[in-house]
């Protein structure tokens, strides 16, 4: 691109998105999100929460914990998908308490459309 076609871009609006106690925006300082590709049980996700967050104190970085509970997109239909909604979540609460820090997950499109009347998976 040129700088021309970079001036003619739409501006993106301002926008501040909290997660916990972390807040993120576009100017504010770099936050690490971060975690397994998918939750295998509650020891790995712990031990990873444990050991990002103490290198993410370290460094003087926010960090948010982020793990699916469900990981439909495997290489092989037999490859382990992750512990299901309802055991996920529980892990996820207790990275949230054990470790204090926030945590994501993803939604699959099942349940983006229990939590979003009309929604999609497609956007």
């Amino acid at each position: 691109m040129t700088d021309g076609e970079y001036a003619a871009r739409p501006v993106v609006p301002q926008s501040r998105v909290r997660i916990g106690e972390v807040s993120v925006d576009q100017d504010g300082p770099f936050t690490l999100i971060a975690g397994p590709c998918v939750i295998e049980g509650a020891d790995m996700a712990l031990r990873h929460a444990e050991r990002i967050a103490e290198t993410a104190r370290r460094a003087g970085v926010p960090y948010v914990f982020k793990a699916p509970y469900d990981k439909a997109n495997r290489t092989s239909v037999c490859s382990f998908r992750g512990p299901g909604l309802q055991e996920g979540l529980e892990i996820l609460a207790r990275v949230r308490a054990e470790v204090g820090v926030p945590v994501l997950t993803t939604l699959g499109a099942i349940e983006v459309r229990a939590v979003w009347p009309g929604g999609s998976a497609d956007g």
